[in-house]
């Protein structure tokens, strides 16, 4: 029996299953309707759709914790901060959603906790974590008990100044543990050890109110699997199913994150080093930007309305997926989303109670789809499809055709608005960056982006439904670590110590998950005095030296002027400053390698009514059927077990050497 590894990625829609030998490298890939209430049970599967193999690792993407987040399910959730400052949350940033046009409108959404769900303790240290006054044991006793009459179980504690001394904070858990067994505590100082109260206060919380659901699930999920797995987490990295139950918010952007890093891998592999990658699934659509074969990381990413500032692939999601809603306006004009139909009960097509026209609807009603999906598993109910646009197009007085194709430009530009804030807003140009768009419903708009945003190309891979889940199979264990140090003159040595610190913290982890040879990736976030945010920079590995110092500055200078426009490389007026010192902790893996594909598969090309600009009688190729160099003109449709492809009139379709599908818009010639 051959050994394989396996990624499980689960959606809102659809469970994803991806096995790869390891000895050959064959790849396997499946796909079951994901379950909700219980996302263990389209969990399970998933494998068992794979049949008898020899498992030697599984790993697994969630929107556990995202979903809970999103939805703001979030309650018996409690704060202990400093004496003094207990209204931290309520004051929060000055930044106004849509800029300061509209802070006559804007009203602060409710807290993450609310106030009477705060409590502080005395105590007090300083910004280097001296100790001012001596922290309150009596008060924290008081807490405690308080948090306990009251039934309140996740306590996230943020204390002030805790980045630079977590003594304190290790002292309030003791004292919760000892008075209120039950509650599961997160402290800042484990959570984000950085500075900015506000938002290590938010991130701390938001780590809390996840972790009994995600340890639920977890505890769930192994003892049904019966052996261990691993998590993917917003970074880019794994970790043991083990150890990221005591830090859950790492796995907010689980899935997402998959799909970037096996997009990346698939788009160099056909040498695209340079691309934005589309994941188009049936509730929303997650837009990433790959540079160089790696995707861009932020600590300024927020889940729903909560700022989280830890590591992330940096991700814009929008709620454009396959299961979106079709809607009216009060004003009478069309809308399409954010508001899903999920995977139950689904679009109208699905025929399991769904009373809403979706964008898959629109598709069907357009025959841009197939009558089923998933190989004929998943029949689709055109004539329920066709009833919802109808009954749409009447309250619209448009007839039908106009508006299931206005269903699906609306689609289009919520997921180009979504691409343009990861590119116009960070100064890229989207001309330059070919898309690979992938996921269920990633490729049914591959040609509108091309004309709506210039762009030079659109490429899907193969199986692409899967590559969120294969993407998991691509990924090192890796752990983040961050120290505050603001300082104008950094002293090497104190650098150095905090450096040998991190690296000792990450070597630890890294031992627990059977990693003896780890590696240690160094970085830095500057800024110029008196700036209020500041950029990261690659910093070498080695001894902390003056040339070492002369470098990550020279790094700073040369990334602040690719950013903003400007630099103060020779300016004496405008000193450097240190803020953060970090450390990534990665056990590397064998990545599974991409083989060319060497023949056409089998497949009988079809015909069916189709309608782009108008309905007539379209091509239906199979994509098993097309091999290396194949070339397909629109208007034709391309189908698979996972995903389809429609390719307009104007446009062309080439497979290319690993069977990736290319689209790109045909020159009209002047002649």
């Amino acid at each position: 029996m051959r050994s394989v590894r396996i990624g499980v990625d689960t959606g809102g829609t659809f469970t994803d299953v991806v096995a790869v030998d390891e000895q050959t490298g064959e790849i396997l890939t499946t796909k079951t309707p994901s379950t909700p209430a219980n996302p263990a049970d389209g969990f399970l599967a998933g494998i068992a759709k794979l049949g008898e193999l020899d498992v030697g690792s599984i790993v697994h993407g969630t929107t556990v914790a995202t979903n809970q987040l999103l939805e703001d399910r979030i309650a018996n959730l409690g704060f202990v901060t400093t004496e003094g400052f207990e209204f931290i949350l309520e004051i929060a940033r000055q930044s106004v959603p849509d800029g300061y046009g509209n802070s006559y409108f804007w009203v602060k959404p409710p807290r993450i906790v609310p106030v009477h769900l705060v409590k502080t303790v005395g105590g007090r240290l300083d910004h280097l974590g001296n100790e001012v006054w001596p922290f309150s044991e009596e008060q924290a006793i008081e807490v405690a008990r308080w948090f306990k009459s009251k039934g309140i179980t996740a306590i996230g504690v943020c204390f002030l100044h805790s980045y630079a001394n977590p003594e304190h904070e290790r002292r309030m858990r003791e004292v919760l543990w000892r008075e209120h067994p039950e509650a599961v505590i997160s402290l800042s100082s484990d959570v984000l050890r950085e500075y900015r109260e506000y938002e290590r206060s938010v991130t701390t919380l938001v780590d809390a109110a996840v972790k009994p659901a995600m340890r639920g699930y977890i505890a769930s999920l192994s003892h049904r699997l019966g052996r261990p797995f691993s998590v993917m987490k917003s970074n880019g990295g794994i970790l043991s199913a083990r150890e990221v139950v005591n830090q859950p918010i790492t796995t907010v952007l689980s899935g997402p994150a998959a799909g970037a890093l096996g997009a990346a891998l698939i788009a160099s592999t056909a040498g695209h080093k340079s691309v934005i990658t589309l994941d188009g699934g049936g509730t929303s659509t997650d837009v990433a930007v790959v540079i160089d074969g790696e995707p861009s990381i932020t600590t300024e990413g927020t889940i729903g309305r909560y700022p989280c500032k830890i590591p992330m692939i940096d991700i814009v999601t929008v709620g454009a997926g396959g299961g979106s809603i079709a809607w009216i306006s009060p004003e009478g004009t069309l809308k399409v989303g954010p508001r899903s139909a999920g995977a139950d009960p689904g679009p109208l097509c699905y025929g399991r109670g769904g009373t809403e026209v979706t964008v898959t609807d629109a598709h069907v009603f357009l025959g841009r789809i197939p009558p089923h999906l998933l190989g004929g598993e998943i029949p689709l109910n055109a004539d329920a499809a066709r009833t919802g646009i109808e009954a749409l197009a009447d309250k619209l007085g448009l007839s039908p055709e106009r508006t299931a194709t206005g269903i699906l430009e609306i689609s289009a530009f919520n997921q180009s608005n979504a691409i343009r804030q990861l590119t116009v807003k960070r100064g890229l140009d989207v001309r330059d960056f070919p898309l690979v768009t992938f996921g269920g419903s990633g490729p049914l708009l591959a040609c509108r982006l091309i004309d709506i945003l210039g762009l030079p190309s659109v490429v899907i891979p193969r199986d692409p439904g899967n590559v969120s889940a294969f993407g998991l199979l691509t990924v090192d264990v890796k752990n983040d670590y961050v120290r505050t140090y603001v300082t104008r003159d950094l002293s090497l040595g104190k650098a150095a110590e905090i450096f040998h610190d991190l690296e000792h913290q990450a070597g630890e982890a890294l031992d627990r998950e059977g990693f003896d040879d780890p590696v240690y990736v160094r970085s830095a976030d500057l800024r110029y005095y008196g700036q209020g945010y500041e950029v990261r920079v690659p910093a070498p590995a080695g001894e902390v030296d003056a040339d070492w110092c002369a470098q990550v500055i020279d790094r700073f200078h040369d990334a602040h002027e690719k950013l903003y426009g400007y630099a103060y490389r020779d300016d004496p007026r405008h000193g450097v400053e240190w803020v953060n010192l970090r450390v990534s902790g990665i056990g590397p893996i064998t990545r599974p390698t991409l083989s060319p594909l060497e023949k056409p598969g089998v497949g009988a090309t079809s015909v069916r009514p189709v309608h782009f600009e108008e309905t007539r009688d379209t091509p239906i190729h199979q994509r098993a059927a097309l091999g290396p160099n194949a070339r397909v003109s629109g208007p034709a449709v391309i189908e698979e077990y996972g995903s389809t492809i429609p390719i307009h009139p104007g446009f062309t379709a080439t497979v290319d050497t690993y069977g990736n599908v290319e689209i790109k818009a045909e020159l009209v010639s002047d002649h």
